[in-house]
């Protein structure tokens, strides 16, 4: 069994309530959060004239948890959905920030479906700012002042063409991950990308980890497509970093690239790259994943990354249909991984590295299903027009106590993209597994799945 000292473990006796012990993971709970603002205080309307600065939404975009009933939770680039402006993809500066969220979890009434109440609680907002200048190609935010500059989601705020450059004032995050002693998160950036270390206390800026020059699309532009047409080499606009981790150990960050690089095939090949990042000297090292799904007999791009151990990790596969797109859900899959003897690809041919799907393939990493969301939501009721088109957080949380049942929690959350109305709320589905259903790291040794604080 795993060192239960590793959790703080939430007793909960539910005898009839959906109790037994499970050959799959299984469906626990679902929480949503309330309400329609933050408590970041920015009541002012943004460019789009409809949404507020505090306007709460798309929390799901990334997920970490952190200790006990207490998680951290990141919106992307903010709302977009209102047409106000094309030339900027309708993007505006609403302020970059991370959530904090307390899940108070109670057991249902004998006879419920599911076993647990889940209750989201939004209790703090941090927004996100540089102690120096940043780079704003176009409107500065009015909150900036001396040693306070806000990253904003505009997609504007850059000058010149390097798509790494980390003072660059635009930012999309995207994923969130907690150093060991909790006093940092490790935000990733879809318009870099890069990967940014804040305090967490205050939001300030404390470190950017640059990723190798692969990454880097050399040509900018405030619209997506622009971006895209316009370069041959980099990562594709609105699908770069997607998923960020960090190891058990604390000693490593996992990037993955939502879809694979222009030169690797871009958005819709199969070569998709994770990199890892050494958080003392920020070496990196790079790996393949094949996104193809055999039975779809197409590949599909990934939303999130979540360590498992140092080196085994789950990948959230999913399509964009669903609720929010006024379509069905097809493809909503978490695959195990294992890094451990993969190929570094960054260190080949001379250290230069290679790129290109075909080269690239033969060095996937091998997969495994671990979940199928779609068909788990599917057994407990939920249509495929009801499951979240863009599912994206993903986080281990405390172990519960079901009935005679121990299990370990799993959290996904989706990005309903600051549109409530049609994609549905902020919400987290939980569930529950156990050793055997995750399996061990290939060595008969128990999988380790949280860090010790």
């Amino acid at each position: 069994m795993m060192k239960k000292t590793l959790f703080r473990s939430l007793l909960l006796c539910l005898a009839g309530a959906a109790t037994g012990v499970q050959s799959a993971p299984v469906l626990l709970g679902v929480g949503e959060l309330a309400g329609s603002v933050d408590h970041s205080g920015l009541s002012q309307l943004l460019e789009n004239g409809v949404d507020r600065g505090d306007v709460l939404g798309g929390t799901g975009s990334g997920l970490a948890w952190a200790g006990g009933n207490r998680f951290v939770a990141i919106p992307d680039r903010g709302p977009n959905a209102t047409e106000w402006n094309a030339d900027l993809d309708n993007t505006t500066s609403y302020l970059s920030r991370f959530q904090e969220v307390y899940m108070t979890v109670l057991r249902a009434p004998l006879g419920s479906t599911l076993p647990l109440i889940i209750t989201p609680t939004l209790t703090k907002t941090t927004v996100l700012f540089s102690p120096i200048a940043l780079n704003y190609g176009g409107q500065v935010p009015e909150k900036n002042s001396t040693g306070r500059y806000f990253f904003s989601g505009r997609s504007d705020n850059f000058v010149g063409e390097e798509s790494l450059n980390p003072l660059d004032g635009r930012l999309d995050p995207e994923a969130i991950c907690l150093s060991n002693d909790q006093k940092s998160v490790y935000i990733s950036d879809e318009y870099g990308p890069k990967v940014d270390q804040f305090n967490r206390g205050n939001g300030k800026l404390m470190r950017s980890f640059k990723l190798p020059v692969a990454f880097s699309a050399p040509k900018l532009s405030p619209m997506g497509s622009a971006e895209i047409s316009g370069n041959t080499t980099g990562r594709v606009a609105n699908k770069g970093m997607e998923g960020l981790t960090i190891t058990p150990d604390g000693t490593t960050l996992v990037g993955f690239e939502q879809s694979p690089l222009i030169q690797d095939g871009g958005d819709g090949g199969r070569a998709s790259r994770i990199v890892t990042i050494d958080l003392i000297t920020g070496q990196t090292h790079q790996y393949v994943y094949d996104n193809f799904l055999e039975d779809k007999n197409k590949g599909y791009n990934g939303s999130e990354i979540t360590a498992i151990n140092n080196h085994e990790f789950l990948i959230l596969e999913r399509d964009g249909k669903g609720q929010g797109d006024g379509s069905n859900a097809s493809v909503k899959r978490l695959y195990k991984i294992d890094l451990n003897g993969a190929t570094d690809i960054g260190a080949l041919n001379n250290g230069y590295g290679i790129s290109g799907e075909s080269n690239l393939l033969p060095h996937a990493v091998k997969k495994t299903l671990f979940l199928d969301i779609r068909t788990a939501l599917n057994a407990y009721g939920y249509a495929d027009n009801a499951i979240p088109a863009k599912l994206e957080g993903v986080a281990f949380g405390a172990d519960v106590k079901v009935g005679a049942t121990t299990y370990h929690t799993l959290w996904i959350a989706n990005d309903n993209d600051f549109v409530p109305t049609v994609a549905g709320g902020n919400r987290f589905y939980v569930f529950g597994f156990t050793d055997a259903d995750l399996g061990t790291d290939g060595g008969g040794a128990p999988t380790q799945l949280v860090r010790q604080f």
